[in-house]
Order: structure tokens, then C-alpha cells, then sequence
């Protein structure tokens, strides 16, 4: 029931004061002018409210009246959000097309989930039962990779009086009962609200150790992620920030994938809602599409609607982490965001910090990033949320506030470097800035799961790097011909791992994607055709001789080459890289 909560005083931009204000409260949502058009209470003074807009506030005039129902921003959960698309206040861009046509007109108001959609329901609990918040009174195959969870809503328990036998049924409609401890009888259905800007509760929060596999062999080989890890992907214009997100938004081996395109370019996001119908899960050979929400929110949508898409992603990751998936979300990007903030901070007349960002810019961020991680769920399952967000420094200057704050707040970070973009070497991770603190959590998981090796081939490769950069400190002041032949091999075979291993062809039907097991044996070879050319340097061959082998070329081809089902292939290749230095010279 909607009441008159005052009467627009000003409008400045997204931003509307508003006056003869009396029971609103901090975060209430209210509904502004004859569109009511959607904003959200982020500052009480006396009688004024200050509400920022999420629509085009053109017209709006003083004296309109201002409704509200006398809640938070909230987003509806429940079957129907998988496979879907909605702009950054949940309202669905499917619906909105069939309702208004191809442009989104202002104050249009719908369902987040189809009202008119049956569901089939299979309840796995009896009558009589005591319920606690959390626990799952029944089952919907929401898309063949996704069973959804019907979960009592928290802050519900007490006793299933009531629970409807297996059917089909609108989100809508009546399901459970439960008797609480105060003698109130609760209706439950399988729609449930949840105020975005309030993290859904868990049992608590569990150490990490599981990694997070990409298929993307720089970061899962030298700057791995674990299942509820943050990550932090910065980089200036035309680094590949965006197809990072959607490469791991493909591949990555989580259970539900949200992507939130928050403040980027249109055609970006048209590019990934074009080709995600077509691709197929390598692991379940099913559409990606059946397990991935996306939250469209481009840049020329208004400004404050960014700054809510955050939250309404990472609400309905909480949803789903729940159920007991492990969920990635993909903010893209956060700077957007912030830089949204900053606006709104601008227009309530904030006094602006660092490069005009305001003040609470940092716990913003924590706020967010904190929401991450594994937890156990109230029903004793266990979730996680990932959270890999790419950050728009201008000029690529990784000191501006946004990134500078938000490595305060994250464990790995990938560090996207222009010169690598510049000679089209993609993904243009750099070996040499990026970093990640989750090595000593998921070691074990590549232990067990791999080999034992793992570690130390990865710390073998990162050396070699290392005494790379600093040989070719050398090489740019005399050139390449005065090192000895050894020095010379450790130029060529970090040449060789840089464009074998770190590069990678997202385009590519067989490169796009490897497997943890194919990552390990590629790094292998690699490693072992470095022991074996050493050896072979002190049996008195050259460089040049060990490059005419054809096992080289074997190598250099190896990532386009040989497919997941090939992987013996590349454990012959191994073979014939130890057997090298037993040839006849």
C-alpha cells in the first residue's frame, strides 16, 4: 500500500530533495512524480529527504508528489533468474522489450520474475517437521544445469504446519506453512525479497582451498584464484579488461556465473549477450546460458541505476551461494561504479577527497568486497561467492583511488599491461606487477588433483622470468650476442613460454580453453625442454641447433594444436623432450 511521503522541493541532476517529509527512513525506496520514477532515501536533514533517481529525472518539477511503501530497495528471488537479463534495478530487459518496445521508457514498472510462468515444484520435507531459517522445503529444475532450492526465508522457523504436494505453480502462489514460535502462522512461496544493500546471513565463514579453474593458463598457472577469492583486474583502454571477464565468465568452473556490465560501453555488453546463446559448457556440453544472469546497466543508462547494479548482483550471488553453489560474479566495471558515487556525492554536495571521490569511497568497497568468500549456509551446505572485478584507472595509472583502495581489499590481483596489449599479446596479464596471495591455500587442491609437482614448476617458471627481466636490462645496452650461451637460454625459453603458455587465443576452438591437467603438462614440457637444451649446452650444441629440432616446433604448437581429448599426445611430446639429450649429437 503506497502513502504519500512528501513533495519534490528541487531536482539536481539524479538527485531530488524532498520536503514535508515525515516517517521516510534511511534507504527507503520511493516511488517520485506522475512516472514514479524509482529512487532510493540516502540522506535525512529535518523535514527533507534527499532520494537519488534511478530513471531520467527531465521534467520532474517542484511540488510532485513522492510515494512510498515503506521499504528498502530490494530484489525479488526466486525460480526464472537464470538465463535472464535485467538492467541495474532487476526489471528484466525481455519483458520490458514486450511491454515498450526497444527503448526503455521511464517509470515502467514490472515483475523481476514471470508471474505467469508454472514451476514444478517437489518438496523433500513432510508436515510436522521443525524448520529453521534456511533449510529447503522443495526442489525446481530452474534450467537443466541449475536445481533450485526452495529455501525458508530468513528470520522464518518454527513448525511445517502446511506444504504443498509435487505440482506446477507460479511463484505466486502458497507452498508452505510454518507454525513460529510465537504462534503466528507464515505463508511461504517461492518468491522471497531481499534489500540489496543488506548481506543475506550464513552459519560462518570457512577457509578457502579449492581454486577457481579459468581455463585461462596465465592466471590459473601463476596467479590463481581460489573459490571465494577476490580478484582485481586493472587496466587502462584497449588492455582486454572486458574480454578477460567474458573469457572467464565462459569457462571458469563455477556453478552460477553473474556478469554485471556496469557502466561500459553498449556494444561490449551486446557482444556478450550475442555469442553466450551459442558457446557450450565444456564440462556438461550444455549452453552457458543455462547457468549465467547478466545485469545490463551500460553507460548511457542513468548514473545512479549503476551504482544499484553492484548491489543487485551480488544479492542474488548471495541467493544462489545459499543453495550451496559456488557462484563468480563479474563486475565490469567497478571504476564505473565509483565514478557514479562520485557524481551523486558531487550533487548532495559532499565534500569530495582524492580526485573528487567522496570520503566513504573505501568502505564502499569493503562493504562489497566483503561479501565475498565461503561460507556454510544456515542450512549447513556449503557456498562461496567470487567476486573478479575490473577497475578503469585513467591513463592506466595504477595509484588513482579506486585501484589503489580496492588492493586493500583483495588477494590476487591481475595487473593488465599496454605494451603486451600493444603487440597483441593477450591475455595482457603482466608477469611482472600482478600477484596472488591464494598460492598457499590451493596448493593441496593441485597436489592431490594434478601432481606434486606443480608448485615448484610454477616457482621454476617465475624464476626465470625473473633472471629474464634482468638479462634483458643487459641486452638492451649491448644486445644479445655477448651473453653466454646459458644466459641466451634463458631469453629463449621464456620467449618460448610467453608465446606458448601465457599467450592465448580466446577466439581459437582449441586454445581458448585449458584444462588444469593440460596446463600442467604444457608448463612440464616447457620446464623439461629447458633442463634438457642446458644439458645439451654442455655437451657442445648451440642454441640455433636446438632450435632446428622438431620437437621446437612441436612445442611452439603444442596450445593450437593438441585438444582436451589429446592430452596423451602431450605426454608423448614430454617423452621426447627427456629423450632429447640421449639423440645422437
Amino acid at each position: 500500500m503506497q502513502k504519500v511521503a512528501g513533495k519534490v522541493y528541487r531536482v539536481v541532476g539524479p538527485v531530488v530533495e524532498i520536503e514535508e517529509v515525515s516517517f521516510l527512513r534511511m534507504l527507503d525506496m520511493v516511488e517520485v512524480g506522475e512516472f514514479h520514477l524509482v529512487g532510493e532515501v540516502v540522506r535525512l536533514i529535518k523535514d527533507r529527504a534527499y532520494v537519488q533517481v534511478y530513471e531520467d529525472t527531465t521534467s520532474l518539477k517542484a511540488g510532485d508528489v513522492v510515494y512510498t511503501q515503506g521499504y528498502p530497495l530490494y530484489v525479488e528471488l526466486g525460480p526464472g533468474l537464470v538465463g535472464e537479463i535485467y538492467d541495474g534495478i532487476q526489471r528484466p530487459l525481455s519483458v520490458l522489450k514486450e511491454k515498450e518496445g526497444v527503448y526503455i521508457n521511464r517509470g515502467v514498472h514490472v515483475n523481476a520474475l514471470r508471474r505467469d510462468r508454472k514451476w514444478r515444484f517437489i518438496p523433500v520435507i513432510d508436515c510436522g517437521h521443525t524448520i529453521n531459517e534456511g533449510d529447503v522445503l522443495g526442489e525446481v529444475q530452474e534450467t537443466p544445469l541449475v536445481k533450485h532450492r526452495i529455501m525458508c526465508p530468513p528470520g522464518i522457523k518454527g513448525q511445517l504446519k502446511w506444504i504443498i504436494p509435487q505440482g506446477d505453480y507460479t511463484v505466486d502462489e502458497k507452498i508452505a506453512v510454518v507454525e513460529k514460535e510465537d504462534g503466528v502462522s507464515q505463508e511461504i512461496t517461492m518468491c522471497q525479497r531481499w534489500p540489496v544493500r543488506k548481506p543475506r546471513p550464513y552459519k560462518e565463514k570457512l577457509p578457502i582451498g579449492e581454486p577457481l579453474i579459468t581455463g585461462q593458463r596465465v592466471i590459473d598457472t601463476l596467479f590463481p584464484v581460489a573459490k571465494g577469492g577476490c580478484v582485481a583486474v586493472p587496466g587502462g583502454f584497449g588492455t582486454g579488461k572486458t574480454v578477460i571477464q567474458h573469457q572467464l565468465a565462459k569457462w571458469s568452473d563455477a556453478e552460477i556465473v553473474i556478469f554485471v556490465g556496469c557502466g561500459e560501453r553498449g556494444n561490449e555488453m551486446t557482444d556478450i549477450l550475442l555469442t553466450f546463446p551459442k558457446l557450450i559448457d565444456p564440462r556438461t556440453q550444455r549452453p552457458l546460458f543455462e547457468r549465467t544472469i547478466f545485469i545490463a546497466n551500460t553507460s548511457n543508462m542513468p548514473v545512479a541505476a549503476r551504482e544499484a547494479s553492484i548491489y543487485t548482483g551480488i544479492t542474488m550471488a548471495e541467493y544462489y551461494r545459499d543453495m550451496g553453489y559456488n557462484v563468480a560474479l563479474m563486475a565490469d566495471s567497478t571504476s564505473r561504479w565509483a565514478e557514479a558515487l562520485r557524481e551523486l556525492s558531487g550533487r548532495l554536495e559532499e565534500m569530495p577527497l582524492e580526485e573528487g571521490f567522496p570520503a566513504y569511497l573505501a568502505s564502499r568497497l569493503a562493504e562489497f568486497y566483503e561479501r565475498a568468500g565461503k561460507i556454510t549456509t544456515l542450512n549447513g551446505s556449503a557456498g562461496s561467492i567470487s567476486i573478479i572485478a575490473s577497475v578503469s584507472p585513467p591513463g592506466g595509472d595504477f595509484s588513482e583511488p579506486v585501484t589503489s583502495h580496492t588492493k586493500r581489499f583483495i588477494r590476487c590481483f591481475w595487473a593488465l599491461d599496454r605494451d603486451l596489449a600493444n603487440a597483441r599479446h593477450y591475455p595482457s596479464i603482466s608477469w611482472i606487477d600482478s600477484y596472488s596471495e591464494y598460492i598457499e591455500d590451493i596448493k593441496e587442491w593441485w597436489h592431490k588433483n594434478i601432481s606434486e609437482e606443480w608448485l615448484s614448476l610454477r616457482y621454476n617458471i617465475m624464476d626465470l622470468l625473473q633472471r629474464e627481466q634482468r638479462l634483458q636490462q643487459v641486452v638492451k645496452l649491448v644486445g644479445p650476442e655477448v651473453l653466454p650461451q646459458r644466459q641466451r637460454l634463458v631469453l629463449e625459453i621464456c620467449s618460448v613460454f610467453k608465446n606458448a603458455f601465457l599467450q592465448q587465443f580466446a577466439f581459437d576452438p582449441v586454445d581458448t580453453y585449458s584444462s588444469a591437467r593440460k596446463q600442467f603438462l604444457m608448463l612440464k614440457i616447457i620446464l623439461q625442454f629447458y633442463h634438457t637444451s642446458d644439458r645439451l649446452l654442455k655437451k657442445g650444441l648451440r642454441i640455433a641447433e636446438i632450435k632446428e629440432k622438431p620437437v621446437y616446433q612441436d612445442i611452439m604448437r603444442m596450445r593450437l594444436k593438441y585438444t582436451e581429448q589429446e592430452l596423451n599426445k602431450l605426454e608423448e611430446l614430454l617423452k621426447k623432450v627427456e629423450a632429447m639429450d640421449s639423440e645422437d649429437l
